[in-house]
């Protein structure tokens, strides 16, 4: 298997297509080997079955140009960060060996995506460790990069996605269960997410464009410092 240059975990499917879908979508039409790892299946969304939620995320890897997409089957609202939970991450890493691993940003308001967060960080440096799991080599992330999803504090680096947004738009659009505004009689109820959420992800992406006379930028922020050869 060829390793990956990103792996994206996201605590449910459309997690990283909110926070960081115009970066992959940039990267994988550079060239890039991009995946995203899902930690559960979203079983206890208010609306859509998992099965819906499958489909959708497959067409929203398709519209990125993603080169896999895994689920680790995690429970829902159950990210506890056991040992268990931090092992299969770390598997999920030696098996794609990835440069740049993204997690999301730690201070979310979903506790989901504060577990995803943690989950993931033990598992980096954990993936390093050769006693850890000895039947699968070690590998050495480069970068652990934090992207957000609900709530944007203290961005320390901004991508630059205008010229790939309409790709974000059909990943996004692609969840139709979660995102579509919910019609009279129908059995969905209404959440966030179907109250014009996607609109508000644009009018993020937009505002940090702006810091940097861009039409659309996404953010992150790391923990350890990024090395640069010379600026």
């Amino acid at each position: 298997m060829n390793g990956l240059d990103m792996l994206c975990f996201g605590a449910h499917p459309d997690d990283v297509e909110i926070g960081m879908g115009g970066t992959v979508a940039k990267h994988a039409s550079a060239g890039l080997r991009v995946g995203i790892c899902d930690l559960t299946r979203a079983e206890m969304s208010s609306n859509g079955t998992v099965e819906e939620r499958q489909a959708e995320a497959a067409e929203a890897s398709a519209a990125l140009g993603l080169a896999s997409r895994s689920c680790l089957g995690l429970p829902d609202r159950g990210l506890s960060g056991t040992a268990g939970q931090i092992e299969a991450v770390v598997r999920e890493i030696r098996a794609h060996r990835p440069r740049i691993v993204f997690a999301p940003y730690w201070d979310d308001r979903h506790p989901d995506h504060n577990s995803c967060s943690r989950i993931v960080e033990e598992a980096v440096f954990n993936a390093k460790l050769r006693r850890y799991l000895p039947d699968a080599p070690p590998v050495q992330v480069e970068q652990l990069v934090f992207y957000y999803i609900n709530d944007v504090k203290d961005v320390g680096l901004v991508v630059d996605v205008t010229g790939c947004y309409e790709r974000k738009r059909r990943a996004l659009a692609a969840y139709r269960s979660q995102f579509e505004p919910v019609a009279q009689g129908s059995d969905r109820v209404a959440t966030p997410l179907n109250r014009r959420y996607v609109e508000n992800v644009e009018a993020r992406d937009r505002l940090l464009g702006a810091s940097r006379q861009w039409t659309y930028a996404e953010g992150f922020i790391l923990k350890r410092p990024f090395a640069v050869e010379r600026f």
